[in-house]
């Protein structure tokens, strides 16, 4: 995998390498040091669970999560109906762990 913000190799290791010791069950990830970019894979393979984010990103994903996710937790909507909803809006199906930073604002403005 290619870091998307600096170009470079990313590199497929442990998440221990990030946070000095694994967590989850899922524990591999690509990484950039340089970037400090980085994405979990799924159940320990290299299939990526969304885009590598690097520190500005994961902080607008973790805003649009903010957003969102209590919507789909109190029961106002189930979660497939919420993401049907953000398709209907953008056009396309829509995944915050593949959002770039100006969706994540986009997904901040809407009113559910």
């Amino acid at each position: 995998m290619i870091c998307p913000f600096c170009g470079r190799e990313a590199v497929w290791c442990e998440n221990k390498a990030i946070y000095g010791r694994n967590f989850g069950k899922s524990y591999m990830c690509y990484f950039c040091k340089p970037c400090n970019a980085y994405v979990g894979c799924h159940q320990n393979t290299r299939v990526p669970l969304g885009t590598m984010a690097n520190a500005e990103l994961r902080a607008w994903r973790m805003k649009a999560h903010a957003h969102v996710d209590p919507i789909w937790r109190s029961g106002q909507m189930t979660r497939r109906q919420l993401y049907r909803r953000l398709k209907e809006i953008f056009g396309r199906q829509i995944h915050i762990a593949e959002s770039d930073v100006e969706q994540c604002r986009q997904i901040l403005e809407i009113k559910f």
